[in-house]
């Protein structure tokens, strides 16, 4: 098969992987990937979000299937769009991506549904949102409507940092912002339930625990994510019961009223309260750095596993995990989330080899003259398995002391809750 990947991260890195190591697997092209996909792929140098080139090139080179990575393709129609022109493309619609693009899509039909979260309020201008906050107990939590790559949202102590965080939001800090969104702060864990879906049937795709504060000790502002592990450690079957009877299924049936099914990943962000499911949010596609860290557990032969989605076979095919536990740990420029250098030369990144257990998968970086440099905030993702995570991290602190980047840091404290 003659496959297309549409992103550039490192969770687009991680599919280019699997994708590649199909025996059914042909050729692949990415839109527009990243240095590290320049080496099993063809990059192509179209933005994920232009549409209308794409389509082009994917009729042109008849390209089998296409698997969309990041969000804004999705919440932009792209499923639907590709699907009209006959183009087999793995992924959700229009209508089913709101779950991600509006925060209060998803608020809505928690309300209707019964579906467990946490207490909000919805406003369209600030005064009403910060007389709202003078009147609410703290901390409260304070969201952008909409895409803001897992950044927009505050967590705040105080009225002054919950008003500078909705002056902000205002202000286009998330790009534009029509609505804030206003919720009670839930006292609980935090985990990422993954399922499958081919629009009929779904399947459970592991769970994960992010770690999104820049700074070790969960401290400082949000990011994209500075690392992560799996499994969960908050998992177990009341809890997994639990989740699939208030969360899951109510959404798939409120997707189904709206006269759509759910094709692609779903992303369930939670917040376990004495344990007791509460939805956070819902992102449509895998995460990033989830994605990374998954993907190398996974058995099956992705390629199947996605075709059989977009067949709707999705049930008569078993799911099959390698048993061991994986960790990754993000390499990031110095200076992220805020300013940072970019298009810095990184060394030694041929002293780093993937193996069995080993892995490395490129985020923000480009190849110019064989010679690889950075192109983002969060640059390498250094993943690794094992049956003890404790174990996970040291053979990822072993890579990055051989890679020696001066530009880069990263948290030492991945995984600090599983490993004594």
């Amino acid at each position: 098969m003659i496959v297309g990947i549409i992103g550039s991260g490192g969770r687009e890195h991680a599919i280019c992987e699997k994708i590649y190591n199909s025996r059914r697997t042909k050729k692949i092209y990415c839109f527009p990937g990243n240095g590290g996909t320049a080496g099993i792929a063809e990059n192509i140098n179209i933005a994920p979000n232009n549409i209308i080139e794409l389509k082009k090139f994917i009729l042109k080179k008849k390209i089998d299937l296409v698997i969309v990575g990041p969000e804004q393709p999705l919440v932009d129609g792209i499923v639907d769009n590709l699907s009209k022109s006959n183009i087999k493309v793995f992924g959700p619609s229009k209508i089913a991506s709101q779950l991600e693009g509006s925060k209060i899509f998803t608020k809505d039909i928690c309300k209707k549904y019964n579906i467990p979260t946490a207490n909000f309020g919805i406003f369209k201008d600030k005064r009403s949102a910060i007389k709202f906050i003078k009147k609410t107990k703290l901390p409260i939590v304070v969201k952008a409507d909409g895409l803001a790559a897992g950044k927009g949202v505050y967590i705040c102590e105080s009225i002054r940092s919950a008003e500078n965080s909705i002056n902000e939001i205002f202000n286009g800090k998330f790009g534009k912002a029509k609505n804030v969104l206003i919720e009670e702060f839930l006292k609980g864990e935090e985990m990422s339930y993954f399922i499958i879906s081919d629009g009929k049937t779904f399947k459970k795709f592991q769970t994960a625990q992010d770690h999104k504060r820049v700074f070790e000790g969960d401290k400082g502002p949000n990011t994209g994510g500075m690392g992560c592990y799996s499994p969960s450690r908050l998992i177990n079957k009341k809890i997994d019961k639990k989740i699939l009877k208030r969360i899951i299924n109510p959404t798939l049936k409120a997707l189904k009223k709206l006269g759509t099914g759910y094709q692609g990943f779903l992303y369930a962000g939670l917040m376990i309260v004495k344990n007791n499911p509460y939805l956070i949010e819902y992102n449509v596609r895998m995460g990033d750095p989830e994605c990374q860290t998954i993907l190398p557990l996974l058995k099956n032969d992705f390629l199947d596993l996605i075709d059989s989605c977009c067949a709707g076979k999705l049930s008569k095919t078993p799911i099959k995990w390698k048993g061991k536990k994986s960790i990754c740990v993000v390499l990031c420029s110095k200076g992220y989330p805020n300013k940072y250098k970019n298009v810095v030369k990184i060394n030694n990144l041929h002293k780093i080899l993937h193996t069995k257990n080993n892995f490395l998968f490129h985020g923000g970086t480009k190849l110019i003259k064989n010679n690889f440099f950075s192109n983002g905030g969060r640059v390498l993702n250094f993943v690794s398995l094992s049956k003890k995570f404790g174990v996970c991290r040291k053979n990822i602190f072993k890579s990055i002391k051989k890679l020696n980047w001066a530009n880069g840091f990263f948290r030492k404290d991945i995984g600090h809750k599983v490993i004594k």
